[in-house]
Order: C-alpha cells, then sequence, then structure tokens
C-alpha cells in the first residue's frame, strides 16, 4: 500500500479558531480524519506530521526519504520564503503537491508566490479543507503509477 506523509506546517494546529474567515472552521484533526477516509477508499497509508519550526519540517522531509512514496504539504507561511523546506522537497525526490486552505494568489501580495511549488507536481489552492481532498486524489494518481 503506498505511503503519503502530510505535513502541515506552522499556525496550522490552531485551525478552526484561527481566521475563520480566511481559514474556515473545520480543524486540523478534522481535516486529517477527512483525509484518513479518502486515504482509506484510495487504498493509500498515511502519516500526519505538524509543526511550528521549519527545522523539524526539514527533518520530517529528510526522514521521508525511505518508505514514503508520496507527500501532501502545506507549507503555511513557509510557502512565500523557506527555501531551505523548497531544497528538501527536492533533495529527496518523492512526489509532492501543496496545498493551501484560502486563495492564495487573491491574498496580500506576498502571499501570492509560493517558493515550494516549483518543486511540486502542483498545488491546490482556494477550496478550504477539500483542497486537500483534491490534492491527496491528484496525489494518488501519481504514487500508483
Amino acid at each position: 500500500m503506498p505511503k503519503v506523509l502530510v505535513i502541515n506546517g506552522p499556525n496550522l494546529n490552531l485551525l478552526g479558531m484561527r481566521e475563520p474567515d480566511i481559514y474556515g472552521s473545520h480543524t486540523l484533526d478534522d481535516i486529517n480524519g477527512k483525509l484518513a477516509v479518502l486515504a482509506k477508499e484510495l487504498g493509500l497509508d498515511l502519516e500526519f506530521f505538524q509543526s511550528n519550526h521549519e527545522g523539524a519540517l526539514i527533518d520530517r522531509i529528510h526522514g521521508s526519504v525511505s518508505g514514503t512514496d508520496g507527500i501532501l504539504i502545506n507549507p503555511g507561511a513557509f510557502t512565500h520564503y523557506s527555501y531551505a523546506i523548497r531544497d528538501a522537497v527536492a533533495a529527496v525526490g518523492i512526489p509532492c503537491v501543496e496545498v493551501h486552505l484560502s486563495n492564495i494568489h487573491s491574498r496580500e501580495e506576498f502571499r501570492s508566490k509560493s517558493v515550494i511549488a516549483p518543486v511540486c507536481l502542483g498545488q491546490v489552492s482556494g477550496f478550504g479543507a477539500h483542497s486537500y481532498l483534491l490534492g491527496l486524489r491528484a496525489l494518488a494518481n501519481e504514487v500508483r503509477k
């Protein structure tokens, strides 16, 4: 069964109470639960990881090099400036899909650019919690090839 690592970056542990007008009312546990149901349907094994620390995210990406078939990542604010996370994703060579709850391209100027997306298969943003499900479906198609 293909294994997918779901990585969530800073402040995503506050989902449900953090700016619900932008990020919705779902908690991270709610989203992870929806992903687990979909993963079962798609025949995937999921592992979840969240950290507010850039180095911890990089270490987890590095640790995925053996036994992980795909990465679904919401880097949070690191999306816009973490060349270190970008380089970690590129270095491990594992298919990766970037997801965002909000449409980063319709928000503040500094949020409209992702330094992570160029080393990913693609990016899904703007569909709330559903962005994760769409991203997992896309990643499932790739890891089953």
